[in-house]
């Protein structure tokens, strides 16, 4: 007998050589049949585990993400073998489960299109029927790459020889399939109740746009019908939210062949944006911040100091001007450093908190564009807040009230995560150690629940990452806090402390909407293009039914914009009816219709964008409320 641990600390005795999935059928017949995956030791192990003494085991369900990203990582195997049955000379690249879903890339002779997806779709529903049992094979690398080259496999031969010499290669098989992976799977192809193929896409290999392009085959499985029939429900909603195509119908912005990820803004949408950029600007003016502008093109020996010419390189437009190299920025930050040490300061300046909206441009391959989520010019809602050491945990708190008075405004619900120290950091173990502990102390004295997420931090400092939830409950990273020893000393800035002697300042980099494009691609889904009244670019619109009531509505229309109300009068010669259903599908909040009866009482008729038909009621009345609403920032 052997002693393991479960999840609650308890201590279990049970037989040696027994299973992680006979420990779930020991502790209750209903935990084995919904078991997916075991975690031993804080790995994830498959059911056929066998445990040892003092193991610390858990037993995962369909309830936990991990264990439904093991079964869509399960389904791709499923995929792959379905793929290369109906398609004899297919070659397997890579094949990960990702958020909500999964993918395969596949080297095939012609690009699969819609029907092949269907067939490909009823085969995986017969390997599924098949009951096939996934079966790990620890082989050396030698007996990989023999086996990948009698399959004719040369992506996984790639994958094999760039594994560390010397280290043991895991494979797994299902029936006469067999795929190089890490595991763990679940037990058996019946294990996958609901699954859906959903699209395919070209994907250059490794994603190099130097190496071939092969054919990325999306999916999605979920533990039973129901939940996939949701999901499916939403990337239906998803569709109709799409920003791109309100983005057109509202016109708001566009992407032309001219400047692919450089997008466009029309007038309705500056209007949205500028909107937003008031609301920033006014909150932190509230806050006590100042604003500085910085320029878009600066030299490469100041990347080269900032560390970013060694870690960023890549990403960043370069152009020669006088014989000399330069850079568009891809962050504020080093300009940021350049305005403080333009002049001397003291430790009665701190906290300095320095915002900026600085334009960045950032190099993103082609397809990975996409609307205005993806681009190669946005504009970040920076700020750099400069202080000394015992006032870090108390502004981290500020910029986390400052933020959640941001994302309420629009009903965004968040989480939050911690990210730690990565591989290519600079700084040394004490400056990082330092740094994570104020995040995390932070987060503890405001009772903020968060994930760490290791190793997932800037080179430079950890950060605290927030996640948005919009409305049909899809998460967003947007705001971001990040802590920084390490441009202040590569800056050499300082400040004169109380002891009259020199010290160098500690630094936050925070943005809140992140960039401002996306935020705003993220607000047309999120509202479905129905922005809230203060939001929205045409707040009212002004429809006379004829002609002859054309000097009222004129009238009317003035008088909404003398109190700074966006207001648009539509007196063109269309039928009234017609005019409202090209307003509704506009999305405007309100609609006042003028007809015989309001220019005789001097009133409007009024329709809301929520219940439609208001009836009529006086000029000054519905003003009043407006501007309230307007005032209030209401959704």
């Amino acid at each position: 007998m052997i002693n393991i641990r479960l999840k609650d600390n308890s201590i279990k005795e049970i037989e040696e050589n027994i299973s992680v999935y006979e420990l779930a059928k020991s502790i209750s017949n209903k935990l084995a049949k919904v078991a997916i995956v075991g975690r031993v030791n804080d790995e994830l192990v498959d059911l056929s585990y066998k445990l040892k003494e003092n193991d610390k085991v858990e037993i995962l369900t369909y309830e936990d993400k991990e264990a439904i990203d093991v079964l869509r990582h399960s389904t791709t195997h499923i995929m792959a073998q379905a793929v290369q049955r109906l398609y004899k000379s297919a070659k397997l690249a890579i094949g990960p489960s990702i958020d909500n879903g999964f993918y395969y890339d596949f080297d095939v002779e012609k690009a699969f299109s819609e029907q092949d997806l269907e067939k490909i779709q009823c085969e995986m529903d017969k390997i599924i029927e098949e009951n096939l049992q996934f079966e790990r094979i620890d082989v050396s690398r030698e007996e990989a790459i023999k086996l990948m080259e009698d399959k004719c496999e040369p992506y996984k031969i790639e994958l094999i020889k760039e594994l560390p010499e010397g280290e043991n290669i895991s494979l797994y098989r299902q029936g006469d399939f067999v795929d190089l992976c890490r595991g763990p799977h679940i037990p058996s192809s019946k294990y996958i109740k609901a699954f859906k193929l959903l699209s395919v896409a070209g994907a250059y290999w490794k994603g190099n746009e130097k190496n071939k392009m092969l054919q990325r085959i999306y999916g999605t499985a979920f533990e039973d019908k129901k939940a996939l029939d949701a999901y499916l429900n939403n990337l239906e909603e998803a569709k109709k939210r799409d920003h791109r195509k309100l983005g057109k119908e509202l016109k708001l912005f566009t992407v032309m062949e001219e400047g692919p990820g450089f997008p466009f803004f029309l007038p309705n949408g500056v209007v949205l944006k500028n909107t937003l950029i008031d609301f920033w600007r006014q909150l932190h003016i509230e806050d006590n911040y100042i604003e500085i502008e910085t320029p878009i093109m600066l030299n490469k020996k100041l990347w080269e100091t900032s560390g970013h010419w060694y870690h960023y390189k890549e990403n960043m437009y370069t152009s020669v001007i006088d014989e000399e190299e330069f850079a568009l920025k891809p962050m504020n930050c080093p300009g940021g450093m350049l305005v403080y040490k333009s002049e001397a300061h003291s430790y009665r300046d701190f906290p300095m908190r320095v915002a900026e909206l600085g334009r960045v441009h950032r190099h993103e391959l082609s397809g990975a564009l996409h609307g205005l989520m993806r681009v190669r010019a946005f504009t970040q809602d920076d700020a750099h807040i400069f202080m000394l050491p015992d006032q870090i945990k108390s502004e981290i708190k500020g910029v986390i009230s400052l933020i959640d008075k941001v994302y309420s405004k629009f009903g965004f619900k968040y989480s939050v995560e911690l990210s730690t120290r990565p591989e290519n950091s600079m700084g040394s173990d004490e400056e990082w150690a330092i740094a994570e502990s104020s995040l995390s102390g932070a987060l503890d004295e405001i009772n903020m629940e968060y994930k760490i997420n290791e190793g997932d931090g800037a080179f430079y400092g950890p950060k605290i990452d927030f996640h948005l939830e919009d409305s049909i409950g899809r998460t967003w990273q947007c705001g971001t806090i990040q802590l920084d020893f390490q441009l202040p000393q590569r800056f050499d800035l300082n400040y004169i402390g109380a002891d009259s002697e020199k010290h160098r300042p500690i630094v936050i980099h925070r943005v809140i909407l992140g960039s401002i494009e996306r935020f705003i691609g993220i607000l047309i889904e999120h509202f479905a293009g129905k922005f809230p009244t203060w939001l929205a670019p045409v707040q009212v619109k002004v429809l006379p039914i004829s002609n002859k009531f054309n000097d009222y509505a004129m009238e009317v229309t003035k008088t909404l914009k003398d109190n700074n109300i966006r207001v648009q009068l539509d007196d063109r010669d269309e039928k009234v009816g017609y005019k409202i259903r090209e307003a509704s599908n506009e999305k405007v909040p309100y609609i006042i219709v003028i007809g015989e009866r309001e220019v005789a009482d001097k009133t409007i008729a009024l329709r809301t964008r929520k219940n439609g038909d208001q009836g009529t009621i006086a000029l000054d009345e519905f003003i009043k409320n407006i501007k309230v609403e307007i005032e209030n920032k209401d959704i």
